[in-house]
């Protein structure tokens, strides 16, 4: 038979050298068995094809390729002719990858499981075979074959030990389902993924599946496209070979999101002259366990990387304290593998044990000018330095501003991108991610002369303002020792009693940084359930070192306050929530601000964490007039004296004198429109009715603007 092969032309020599082509020879392997079956159960060949007509289609078509009646005198001598055909044919192709090939040589399967797996998907090829199933099982309804049926078809001729083995390990590689498992064994149905049986086919897509994404060679960056640190970009240049020869078995990938990590394993991927099966980790709580042994697309990875001639590349979002198992991708994968990480969590398993670590860190102000620069193109822009100097963003993120960017700068009609549309871009941006856990503040275009405060909170406010502007380049100016534990980060704290202006000076800050200000809503954030509040607290922190925005945690007692004495389960739990925001607060490296009314309940383990400590007293008479002046409108008619005499005598904080004028301008809108004396003092007697204390101005009952009637008429009303 083999000789025959050898000395004539090749029966599939028209065959097209194609994924799809060999997928059909398997076709045709698997209809003949099929055939065979059927001819020996109605004795005769021409009695199937009476039986079933649309065999004899097939038939014809095998005419003149296969000998009649498949040219042996046994099914072992018809089954060696078509693994002898079907390798003859793989010979003689050009095609570097054919999937079902590869499949073969990576699980070891012989040639009987291969059509045994074909067999179990020939109604997805053609439904009549499924009226074939049902007549030759006798089983109305069913459609499928059946587990006794197949074994009773491939079985040797000793026994169906050997192709029941081959059932089980078509199941165990994902191959093949059974369903109806609570029946007898030889009822169990058989069916191919669709999935799977989509790639056997030589079909692939980008979108495989909700949780899988398949990557061409051809779509994915080179490395030496990448733009990386010289000394990450030489490593990187390695790792490579390192995977090819198994010296390391896995390679995982740690940094912000949307920071290029996906993109460097591409990279890695298509140095290995392979694509990429992205595989995302489904959506858990963190009181669930990772448990990736049990989950099924885990299980499947292995299979469908074979199929593709991919990296299997698995990205984790892992909540703090978790940690991910990596099992075995089972026996049709061999190769490595690639872990996308943020900075928390851990992995463990054998691949984790032979793995290499890479960190990708936020982009420095040189690289983020040369994303700006692939990520703008033709559209030049005057501001390049100034927008690399300012927008601190991932490099992912950088190409959705600037994508974005662009179509605001076309809607004012500029062919030039500017500072403002990168702002208007970047704040888009900020709004998506992050207006479910925060809530973002309008900061307006204020600057320090709004805030009314001493000497030298203003000298700390300043220096905090420097500290912010030149934080990516101090580490650069400290001695080693002191550089080697700093980061971009900066972390205020402003203590004091309400109303003191705290808030005011944060919306100042991120005003004269010209950065987005976003306020912690601690509702969103702390959760009853255990672990929960961290994971909420890293989600939030990593977004706004992501996103480069202020973060405000206002009136963060709630969490910052000192550690107690574990006397029951609560504590404990309470305990672990602010040890794990003391770690996150000193890695992170972002610009944030925490607000206390009560500084003397902070733990002294924060208050160290901060780089700036900065304490907001209540105003002195002086502070109160600046607060007083800034706050009235420019029109308002209130006597000097008044608003001299409650400077001096009205100790109010600035939250109060701002509900004051408030309440003031209220009345006026009522009178007319101007804030008077009376007004004034209006507003300012129901600030301390308010405190329930005694208001310490002079009545001045005859000191009434206007006509005395209306304003005694507000006063009633108010």
């Amino acid at each position: 038979m083999m000789q025959l092969l050898e000395e004539s032309e090749h029966p599939f020599a028209d065959f097209a050298a194609t994924p799809a082509s060999h997928f059909k020879l398997y076709v045709f392997a698997a209809v003949a068995r099929v055939i065979e079956q059927v001819a020996q159960s109605f004795e005769t060949i021409e009695a199937a094809y009476e039986q079933f007509p649309f065999l004899e289609g097939y038939g014809e078509e095998l005419e003149g390729r296969a000998p009649a009646h498949l040219g042996c005198e046994d099914e072992r001598g018809a089954h060696e002719w078509w693994q002898e055909a079907i390798r003859s044919w793989e010979e003689g192709t050009t095609e570097t990858h054919l999937p079902l090939r590869a499949l073969r040589v990576a699980a070891a399967l012989d040639h009987a499981a291969m059509t045994l797996l074909m067999c179990a998907g020939l109604i997805e090829e053609d439904a009549r075979f499924g009226l074939l199933f049902e007549t030759m099982q006798a089983t109305p309804g069913q459609h499928r074959p059946t587990y006794g049926l197949l074994s009773a078809w491939w079985r040797d001729r000793e026994d169906c030990r050997a192709v029941r083995a081959r059932l089980r390990e078509l199941h165990e590689l994902g191959l093949v389902e059974f369903t109806g498992t609570d029946a007898p064994r030889t009822e169990w149905s058989l069916h191919a993924p669709p999935l799977l049986w989509d790639v056997l086919r030589g079909e692939t897509r980008e979108r495989l599946a909700p949780w899988a994404r398949y990557h061409a060679p051809a779509a994915l960056a080179p490395l030496d496209a990448l733009i990386l640190p010289a000394e990450l970009g030489a490593q990187l240049e390695l790792i490579p070979a390192l995977l090819a020869s198994g010296e390391a078995q896995a390679l995982i990938v740690r940094g912000p999101h949307h920071n290029g990590r996906r993109t460097l394993a591409g990279a890695i991927a298509r140095a290995l002259g392979r694509g990429v099966l992205e595989i995302s980790q489904p959506e858990r709580s963190a009181s669930e366990t990772i448990n990736n042994a049990s989950d099924e697309r885990w299980r499947l990875a292995g299979t469908l990387a074979t199929l593709l001639d991919a990296l299997p590349v698995f990205v984790f979002d892992i909540p703090p304290g978790e940690t991910v198992e990596l099992p075995p991708l089972g026996a049709a994968y061999e190769g490595a593998l690639a872990v996308v990480l943020g900075k928390q969590g851990g992995v463990r398993g054998e691949a984790a044990e032979r793995a290499l670590t890479v960190t990708l860190e936020t982009p420095t102000r040189d690289a983020r000018r040369l994303h700006w620069l692939r990520a703008l193109g033709t559209r030049a822009t005057p501001d390049l330095e100034l927008i690399s100097a300012r927008f601190r963003l991932t490099g992912g993120n950088i190409r959705r501003a600037a994508t974005l960017a662009v179509a605001y700068a076309a809607l004012a009609g500029r062919a030039g991108v500017t500072v403002a549309d990168v702002q208007q871009a970047s704040r888009a941006l900020n709004r998506q991610m992050l207006d479910t856990l925060a809530v973002r503040i309008d900061t307006g275009a204020g600057d320090w002369s709004h805030l009314a405060a001493n000497a030298d909170v203003f000298a700390e406010l300043r220096n905090l303002e420097s500290r912010c502007r030149h934080r990516e380049q101090l580490p650069a100016h400290v001695g080693d020792a002191l550089a080697c534990g700093m980061n971009a980060g900066v972390r205020a704290l402003f203590s004091g009693t309400s109303g003191t202006g705290k808030t005011l000076a944060a919306r100042l800050l991120a005003a004269s940084l010209q950065m987005d200000l976003y306020r912690l809503d601690l509702s969103t954030v702390v959760n009853k359930y255990i672990g929960e509040t961290e994971k909420n607290l890293n989600q939030i922190f990593a977004l706004a070192e992501e996103l480069d925005v202020i973060l405000l945690l206002d009136e963060g007692d709630a969490l910052l306050t000192q550690r107690t004495d574990v006397g029951n389960a609560n504590d404990r739990y309470a305990n672990l929530e602010t040890n794990y925001l003391l770690q996150r607060l000193e890695s992170f490296e972002g610009i944030i601000v925490v607000t206390t009314n009560a500084g003397d309940r902070i733990d002294n383990a924060f208050q160290r964490r901060m780089d700036v400590s900065i304490s907001f007293a209540p105003p002195d008479s002086a502070e109160r007039w600046t607060i007083w002046q800034l706050h009235l409108p420019h029109s308002h008619e209130v006597e000097p004296r008044l608003l001299e005499e409650a400077a001096r005598r009205c100790e109010l904080t600035g939250g109060q004198i701002r509900n004051a004028v408030l309440h003031a301008s209220s009345l006026a809108l009522e009178d007319g429109g101007t804030v008077t004396s009376a007004h004034f003092e209006a507003g300012v007697r129901r600030e301390y009715r308010k405190a329930g204390a005694v208001c310490p101005l002079q009545t001045r009952r005859d000191q009434h603007h206007g006509n005395g009637s209306v304003v005694a008429a507000s006063f009633n009303r108010w």
